[in-house]
């Protein structure tokens, strides 16, 4: 009994490991077909799939130009350069219209650009000028807001070119299904998808950091359009006291008495 188990196991341990070798060259075969690294995941969608993948990193470098621009000009020292606001404050104080003029035109800025429009309409009185300050930051305020629209809508777009990758690639899958008569198995429709994805993946990763920093942008504008508005109506607050200020009414004289004219 011995004998025959021990003859029965010197012909089985050969074929397992023949089976084991084989198993072994399929598995490598089949990781060897399999899209490796990045270069080859891109290419694995054909031209479609590198097409979109292509415009999804051109939005992602505009992103990343926008986000940059954003953060060199957004910033108090080039909305509000330090001291505009209480120089032409001073010079409004001592009545020297011109040389307020000539800081804020030295100086160019969101701040200056607001001032001069005030500056403009001085003949005006209080309310001209007060109207040119709102008209002039609103204008300007929406130019901001404009430069970082740019990033919401690149936000919006990114993950519906992302999809319509998506769409596409799943598109193809089931075309092979359709071509080969149903015989395509789950494996060539799970290398399909698979592949579709990747533009839904990098459409997200684009789009999330878009519209995280627009909030952040759209913030900071918010914040700064006020603190310009303040300084700007702070630096005309001389003009405005010395327009409200109304002449004192002077005290009447007596009539003089009245004369006898029969005396």
């Amino acid at each position: 009994m011995r004998q025959i188990f021990i003859k029965n196991a010197a012909a089985i341990v050969p074929l397992c490991l023949t089976a084991t070798v084989f198993a072994q060259g399929d598995s490598s075969a089949a990781a060897e077909s399999s899209p490796q690294g990045f270069f080859s995941i891109i290419f694995s969608g054909g031209l479609v799939g590198f097409l979109i993948v292509l415009l999804l990193f051109a939005l992602s470098l505009t992103a990343a130009y926008l986000v940059f621009e954003h953060i060199m000009t957004l910033r108090r020292s080039e909305i509000m350069p330090e001291g505009l606001g209480d120089q032409v404050r001073e010079s409004l104080a001592a009545g020297r219209v011109a040389e307020a003029d000539q800081a804020c035109r030295q100086q160019p800025s969101f701040l200056s650009f607001v001032l001069l429009n005030g500056l403009a309409e001085l003949d005006g009185g209080w309310a001209a000028v007060e109207k040119a300050l709102e008209d002039a930051t609103a204008e300007q305020s929406a130019r901001l807001f404009r430069k970082i629209e740019y990033l919401s809508v690149i936000g919006n777009i990114a993950p519906m070119v992302g999809l319509l990758g998506t769409v596409t690639g799943m598109i193809f899958a089931f075309q092979q299904v359709a071509n080969t008569q149903g015989s395509a198995g789950a494996g060539d429709l799970a290398e399909g998808i698979y592949q579709a994805l990747i533009t839904t993946v990098g459409g997200l990763i684009v789009a999330i950091p878009c519209l995280g920093a627009f909030a952040i942008f759209r913030n900071r504008v918010d914040q700064l359009v006020a603190e310009a508005a303040y300084v700007a109506l702070h630096a005309f607050a001389p003009l405005k006291r010395r327009r409200s200020a109304k002449p004192q009414p002077s005290a009447a004289t007596p009539p003089p008495p009245p004369t006898d004219g029969g005396a």
